[in-house]
């Protein structure tokens, strides 16, 4: 036999027919809901990243399934998103014909991979059984006050006509077209996630997650205990607020700052001052929030022409205008106190603006705490005490008070896209904003709908779309043209899966709180601030609405690394550095090339591909297969039936194996794993070479052998296990156990000192006396050359270690 990919179908075949892996709901084993955040469809066929993502998270889940467990590991789509929709832009290919054209390939591709996947469960977000749902879970949040709509700044490429996220603009430019990106005004949803900041950052500590995600979640949700307070705009009725952390640096305010979007700034801007400002603005508007709040930028404002009185001090200190404040951050304004604030010091040093110490410290800018000087009644109080007094005073002349603060914004999720699921929402002339009725549902996609970008939602030029009647009274009526972030849809798939043919309600309630939270959930760490907040955040607003009775969705989080190019660089077509499985697997079959992933890469970290390696993994494979074949026929003689030292020493390498795969599996260290079977492969080939063999206990061995191996090769494991005489399928059999008892030896290895330096090495039995130990050592020849004519003055014995000699 040489395996290959025939092998691979065949086994394929022999599963499916057995449904040998069908999730058992009447299983009184322990549930393991095992999921990999499931692929986006955008190319035509799987990579391999997708490999490095799915490949090893089944092998450690047919490890838990050989444990006990009833796994539960299904499989879907993520299919809704921009890329399909610039490719039809692009080809004038509908995105729902290349969606559903690549799903096909990708199924296909994931089963040739020999994956446990519960296909039975599968869920593709951009059908209609699925939307329906996600509309459904919009609806629900709109009821509980989650869901709301406002004015809000957006990216807006002008070329392209359309709005962007975030992560599409690059260095202020559109990454489709490189053209200058602005900012627009729009109306659109929100969902509340603020509401949730606190729970949110509670219960981040209590997950087996990574901790760098965590801190990336803290730090995106990042509170802010501290004051508010509200400055006055000298000579009119406005007034705004300011939020800091250092309100006892509140005397040393010498000017505030509004964020160039803030509807203040058009306000209180004087006439001569507005030319400069408009311009301001507008440079403003083309850089991306992530430049405007880099620390290594140099800040840059402009004067509005007007004042603020300080609440305290009541000081007329001047209004600016600059792009490191943010709108949607805070109250959209700052005070600044340069004395006390390395970014306030520079930009006061730039536009020669005044700067007063008020707390005692080292050279200018301090940014310590201390006594506070040049403060009005509140000098010499420490800065605790003084901030205490200070909000008592704001506090009883209304100007402020105690405030928490988050950074975390709520979310936007409206698209002026088409590929999307639409919003469920009706504009009414009469009623206003009317939820679709939960019986209208889905709101389904149309198919004939122009993409071109010219500013408007591409759902706004469907009338037959857009037209309707209102719920409420009847009446003529239109449709939000918005689709929804497609981050709603992959918020609570993980439910859905569960459920996922039932066409009654998202899912059936007992059912699914009887699978979730996911016990195991593998995915790149560059979901951490958005898709895994988002399900974090769904998950609590529908244990609140008594739909699930968990707190957190994913109970232990794994990260993936990154496989790079050859070249060690990031894989793209641009680059031609891009490796395609499907050729690999055509040579050396699905086992070589997922073995090569799990022992090529440390499986947190990736890494650069190597032709070299996966071959080497091929030629590893078809030892095994040699080494089995061997073993078979040694298993059809009668050898000796005595345990001798041969067998002791293979049945320790054989118990030190399990013992080391079970703890490292369960640390998802595969390339150890397979460190310690590839030793384990060397000690039964070496035992095999013996003269005299134990065929009965050749067959044990090779029983657990294969046990240990299947996991990590399940086809070619099935395909040994069926040489062997096992019975279908290896994958009902358990996975073996250590006896501590074999890893004890009989004969230990010591080391004999001479003054310090090893001189020899003697095997010696497991708990021989001190006496004979030290006889045993004095008495090779080695260690007798090494002392020659010189006295031993001591003999000290470390047992199972070392004997060392001191001579004279």
């Amino acid at each position: 036999m040489a395996y290959g990919t025939s092998i691979d179908k065949k086994w394929q075949d022999k599963w499916e027919a057995a449904k040998l892996y069908d999730f058992k709901e009447d299983s009184e084993k322990e549930k393991l809901y095992v999921l990999e955040m499931f692929s986006y469809p955008s190319g035509a066929q799987l990579h391999a990243g997708h490999w490095f993502n799915y490949g090893p998270v089944d092998s450690w889940a047919r490890f838990k399934k050989m444990q006990g467990y009833n796994v539960f590991q299904p499989m879907g789509f993520d299919a809704f998103g921009l890329p399909a929709e610039n490719y039809a832009i692009k080809t004038g290919i509908h995105p729902m014909d290349s969606t559903l054209k690549n799903i096909e390939t990708m199924e296909k591709q994931l089963r040739a991979m020999g994956a446990m996947f519960n296909w039975d469960h599968e869920v593709v977000t951009c059908k209609p059984d699925y939307y329906k749902w996600t509309q459904w879970l919009f609806l629900k949040l709109y009821e509980k006050n989650l869901a709301y709509r406002k004015n809000a700044p957006v990216n807006w490429c002008p070329s392209c006509n359309t709005v962007l996220a975030n992560e599409q603009v690059i260095d202020g430019h559109c990454e489709r077209c490189d053209s200058e990106v602005t900012k627009k005004n729009l109306t659109q949803w929100f969902l509340k996630i603020t509401d949730y900041a606190d729970e949110l950052l509670d219960g981040i500590d209590g997950l087996d997650w990574p901790e760098k995600t965590k801190a990336m979640q803290k730090h995106w949700i990042g509170k802010s205990k501290g004051a508010e307070a509200t400055f006055k705009v000298k000579d009119s009725d406005l007034s705004f607020d300011v939020f800091t952390t250092r309100v006892d640096t509140l005397n040393g305010v010498t000017y505030v700052v509004l964020a160039p979007e803030s509807p203040l700034v058009d306000q209180v801007t004087t006439e001569e001052n507005k030319s400069a400002v408009e311009a301001y603005k507008v440079e403003t508007s083309k850089q991306s929030e992530i430049e405007r709040q880099s620390i290594t930028r140099e800040k840059t404002g402009v004067f509005t022409g007007s004042y603020a009185i300080n609440p305290i001090t009541h000081a007329e200190v001047p209004i600016w205008v600059a792009d490191y404040v943010l709108a949607t951050y805070g109250t959209g304004a700052v005070m600044a106190v340069p004395a006390h604030d390395d970014r306030d010091f520079a930009f006061a040093t730039k536009y020669n603006l005044p700067i007063i110490r008020v707390v005692e410290g080292d050279e200018l800018p301090y940014t310590g705490y201390g006594n506070l000087v040049n403060s009005g009644e509140f000098n010499g109080k420490a800065s605790d005490a003084a901030k205490e007094a200070i909000v008592k005073k704001l506090a009883e002349n209304n100007l402020g008070g105690w405030k928490v603060n988050f950074r975390l914004r709520d979310w936007l999720v409206s698209r002026q896209r088409y590929w999307g699921a639409p919003i469920p929402m009706i504009h009414c002339d009469s009623c206003g904003i009317v939820p679709v009725p939960e019986k209208d549902l889905p709101v389904e996609l149309p198919y004939d709908v122009e993409f071109a970008p010219d500013g408007k939602s591409p759902l706004a030029k469907s009338e037959s779309f857009v037209n309707t009647t209102c719920p409420k009274c009847g009446g003529p009526a239109h449709r939000d043209v918005d689709t929804l972030d497609t981050f709603v849809c992959s918020s609570w798939y993980f439910l859905r899966y569960v459920d996922n043919l039932n066409s009654e309600k998202a899912w059936d309630v007992d059912k699914v709180n009887a699978m979730v939270p996911v016990d195991k959930y593998v995915g790149g760490p560059e979901h951490a601030t958005m898709h895994l907040l988002y399900a974090r955040f769904v998950t609590k607003a529908l244990r609140d609405m008594g739909l699930v009775n968990i707190d957190e969705p994913f109970k232990s989080l794994t990260h993936q690394g990154l496989i790079l190019g050859p070249d060690g660089l990031k894989m793209s077509k641009s680059k031609g550095n891009t490796i395609s499985p499907d050729t690999y697997i055509s040579e050396f079959g699905a086992d070589v090339f997922r073995m090569y992933l799990m022992f090529g890469f440390d499986y947190t970290e990736g890494g650069p591909w190597s032709d070299d390696a996966i071959k080497s993994m091929a030629r590893f494979v078809d030892r095994v297969e040699r080494v089995i074949t061997s073993a078979v026929e040694e298993m059809k003689k009668s050898g000796k039936t005595s345990i001798d030292k041969a067998e002791k020493d293979l049945n320790f390498v054989r118990h030190n194996t399990i013992k080391s795969v079970l703890f490292d599996m369960d640390k998802m260290q595969f390339n150890t794993s397979i460190a310690r079977i590839m030793e384990f492969t060397n000690a039964l080939s070496k035992y095999l070479n013996e003269e005299e063999k134990n065929s009965a206990f050749i067959k044990e061995v090779v029983i657990d052998y294969l046990r240990i191996l299947a996991p990590f090769a399940p086809h070619f494991a099935e395909e040994m296990w069926e040489t062997i005489g096992g019975n279908f399928s290896i994958f009902n059999e358990s996975f073996p156990t250590f006896d501590e008892k074999a890893l004890v030896k009989d004969e230990v290895e010591i080391a004999i000192q001479v003054n310090g330096k090893i001189k020899a090495k003697i095997m010696v039995a497991t708990g021989l006396e001190e006496d004979v130990i030290k006889e045993t050592a004095l008495a090779d020849a080695d260690v007798k050359a090494a002392i020659g004519d010189k006295t031993v003055a001591k003999v000290i014995v470390i047992k199972g270690r070392l004997v060392n000699i001191v001579v004279k």
